[in-house]
């Protein structure tokens, strides 16, 4: 009778068979038990500065929806119960580590240190980004799906080339891994082994489509075997266990063993943009059941259990989240000055001549409508 001989190497690449949690929805600290890697709780520090920064995020995003009702935004996509996602997974990185993010991740960007209305620049429509990527080590926010996974790649693979102990975060929805560019990304990152995480927020919804129209895999970590790339599934609504595996996941990418694939399991809890409407494709006993695993008030609870947090400091943080908001909505009511020729800034790093007949179209046509004014 012959028997199989598992190869160690295709071991290392598996997901853990559930996804990995280090706290419950209650705040109670869970077990580790079936984690394909060791997984140890954060300190206190980390998991203060991860809640502060998830209060932040969700007032920032509650502030932003209602600047999009005031009209003042054109369109804003709420990550509103993906806070432990996008926040843990950002407050993990050094800032030599590089961030591409989607239209989502308005949250992430903040708990980064980007001013929010930098921010908002781009869903304002002001601006095709609001902040300088190379100061910041953010690209610009990316609408097509999957589209900046290439160029996390891409940018891992240089980091590599030039030496810098640095990784490239690429952050992605479940339905952006039925694209092409997703596949293509992973296999090039595994094929060259650039430093680059794939962090995969599966919020079961791709706008309108469920994930059971998606995929038949077991789980969606379970993709990065097929190109050598290891994997790994967390609670997206466990702060303490997105930071953790993060943590392993930029060990395994600073430390050689190539790119790193992660799914975190979480819920949108509001629509897919404003100019949605999500009761045509999900249940509102659907998006309460959610309500129950709030990840700021999962952290909240444990932090409290654990004499790491009483009123007197969460009432402080709250205060410092109204006034942010205060002073958002303050500078979002002020009208922009946009300079038209602002359009071709930052095209390409020297100006082709098809960007210079367009830059001079524009001005035939500004100096023409000057003229009819006068």
């Amino acid at each position: 009778m012959q028997t199989t001989v598992h190869d160690p190497a295709i071991e290392d690449l598996l997901p853990s068979a559930r996804p990995v949690q280090l706290i419950d929805p209650t705040g109670a600290e869970v077990t580790q038990t079936g984690t394909r890697r060791p997984y140890v709780m954060p300190d206190a520090d980390r998991l203060q500065d991860v809640w502060r920064h998830m209060v932040i995020g969700r007032r920032f995003d509650l502030q932003a929806t209602a600047l999009t009702k005031q009209g003042r935004l054109a369109v804003y996509p709420s990550s509103r119960g993906q806070e432990a996602c996008q926040v843990a997974a950002v407050r993990a990185l050094t800032e030599r580590d590089w961030m591409f993010p989607t239209y989502r991740e308005s949250m992430a960007l903040v708990s980064r240190g980007i001013d929010p209305v930098e921010v908002l620049t781009l869903l304002r429509g002001s601006a095709h980004c609001g902040y300088e990527p190379m100061t910041h080590r953010t690209a610009a926010q990316c609408t097509p799906l999957a589209t900046q996974l290439v160029h996390a790649a891409g940018t891992a693979y240089g980091l590599k080339r030039r030496g810098e102990d640095s990784v490239a975060l690429g952050f992605i929805g479940d339905g952006a891994t039925s694209e092409g560019d997703f596949h293509e990304a992973l296999n090039f990152a595994a094929v060259f082994d650039a430093p680059a995480i794939f962090f995969v927020q599966n919020n079961k919804y791709a706008i309108s489509v469920p994930l059971a129209k998606q995929t038949k895999a077991p789980s969606l970590a379970y993709k990065g075997i097929g190109y050598g790339v290891a994997s790994e599934q967390v609670d997206g609504n466990d702060p303490a266990a997105v930071l953790a595996v993060m943590d392993a996941a930029l060990e395994h990418c600073r430390s050689g063993k190539g790119p790193f694939l992660v799914e975190a399991h979480t819920y949108r809890m509001d629509a897919h943009t404003n100019a949605d409407d999500a009761t045509r494709y999900r249940s509102g006993d659907e998006v309460c059941a959610w309500l129950d695993r709030d990840p700021i008030a999962r952290l909240e609870a444990y932090l409290r259990s654990r004499g790491l947090l009483n009123d007197d400091q969460a009432n402080a943080v709250r205060q410092e989240a109204e006034a942010l908001a205060s002073d958002l909505r303050d500078r979002m009511n002020a009208d922009p000055v946009v300079d038209p020729m602002s359009l071709f800034d930052n095209v390409f790093q020297s100006a082709t001549p098809q960007v210079e007949d367009a830059r001079a179209m524009v001005v035939r046509e500004l100096q023409a409508a000057d003229e009819v004014t006068r």
